[in-house]
């Protein structure tokens, strides 16, 4: 026999264990509460004996932890529960967006163990300025996970454009990038992550995805189809079908700021006329609510909108309704489209959701074909502007609950 080749049997072992720590794992992530060895043999089809081999492996390699028993009345000791644990593996979440840059960690469980956002007008910076910044940022991040007993097992990071499938930011109009190598500057700085099998170090996606993706995995689970809007100085959508983000044939779905409401419109910086993003994005509804941009700093654009609209000021509340109404039209063509039934106002949207989701459902009413028959939920998002960089965190460790031998062998 060849040195080269594994024996047929050791494969097939080896494949079979990893099948077993998958399912075992996805088990306990999905479930509604801590289940016990024998609830997990029961659900999963495997021996008893089995599934206490697997549990005792997750338990070495610190991707579960035993739950404290609840009350217990009867004979015998009660069977302890399992749940993802809260040190081990964790996912390292970034975000550049025109006038933030944002990094989190969560952990295994989807919990956020770290969170910073940094304010800044990235539009003059130069891209590996900002991202200097981000892995600055990044750093701080690292230190502060390794004290919470985590390690971060990969890295995603959420930019508002298209992105290529190496990374590269082929178009960020807002930001004004363009064919930006994104991987490649960042590998000029030292790794921000730890390296394990079946994770990729970096991955760069859209801001819309990843922030639709944060939405579809919170907690309580949300309906397994929906557009889910963000809405900052750029506004972009994520779209999930059944459960799965339709990125399109290139992966540059859902950039709904650029359909036109207006066809002969003001001209937006993609080089269109009349794109909704120059109607309802944030700089848009702040201009038109008489607010001086420059003397609004970014983080509090949104919450001075609501506490003017919440005292009833009426450029304010004309402001809000003309962009609800801009982004009724476009959304109204989403739904005619492919048939959504519910939509997410994520970013920036989500604390103005009371006052721009009136005027997006009457667009709806008013255009969608189905409406009399097929009513359309639109409700903010439950994460809110937090959204892409907690999805993009979640992203790595769900590929760690997908396929836990990586880490377990790492960690070996």
């Amino acid at each position: 026999m060849s040195p080269t080749h594994a024996p047929v049997g050791a494969a097939r072992q080896g494949s079979l264990r990893e099948l077993n720590l998958a399912l075992v794992l996805g088990r306990i992530a999905a479930a509604d509460r801590p289940p016990s060895r024998a609830d997990l043999a029961t659900a999963t089809g495997l021996t008893r004996a089995t599934v206490s081999a697997v549990v005792e492996d997750l338990l070495a390699g610190q991707l579960v932890s035993e739950a404290e028993p609840a009350p217990w009345a009867g004979a015998g000791r009660p069977a302890r529960g399992l749940v993802l644990a809260d040190q081990g593996p964790a996912g390292l979440g970034l975000e550049v967006n025109v006038d933030y840059l944002t990094v989190c960690v969560v952990d295994l469980a989807g919990q956020v163990r770290h969170r910073t956002v940094h304010r800044a007008d990235l539009r003059p910076v130069a891209p590996e300025d900002a991202l200097a910044r981000l892995v600055d940022l990044a750093r701080q991040a690292r230190a502060d996970a390794a004290r919470q007993g985590l390690t971060l097992a990969g890295a995603a990071l959420a930019v508002p454009g298209l992105i290529d499938d190496s990374g590269q930011v082929r178009l960020a109009p807002n930001l004004g990038w363009r064919d930006v190598p994104v991987p490649e500057l960042l590998s000029a700085h030292p790794p921000l992550t730890d390296r394990v099998p079946d994770v990729p170090a970096l991955v760069v996606d859209n801001e819309a995805n990843l922030a639709a993706l944060g939405e579809l995995h919170s907690r309580p689970p949300g309906p397994a189809s929906f557009l889910h809007i963000s809405g900052e100085v750029g506004i972009g959508a994520g779209i999930v079908l059944d459960g799965a983000l339709f990125r399109g044939v290139r992966g540059w779905s859902g950039e709904i700021g650029h359909l036109p409401v207006h066809p002969q419109g003001r001209p937006c910086r993609c080089g269109g006329r009349g794109c909704l993003e120059q109607y309802a994005g944030q700089e848009a509804i702040v201009a038109a609510a008489g607010l001086v941009r420059a003397e609004l700093p970014a983080d509090t654009a949104t919450a001075r909108l609501a506490e003017l609209a919440e005292a009833g000021e009426p450029a304010a509340l004309r402001a809000l309704n003309d962009a609800g109404t801009a982004l009724g039209v476009a959304v109204a063509g989403v739904v005619n489209l492919l048939d959504l039934d519910t939509v997410v106002l994520g970013g920036g949207y989500a604390p103005l959701a009371p006052w721009l989701c009136p005027p997006v459902l009457a667009e709806i009413k008013a255009r969608v074909l189905t409406a009399a028959w097929s009513p359309v939920t639109v409700r903010p998002s439950t994460l809110g502007p937090e959204a892409a960089a907690v999805g993009a965190a979640g992203s790595v460790v769900r590929r760690i609950v997908a396929r836990p031998a990586g880490w377990l062998n790492r960690a070996g």
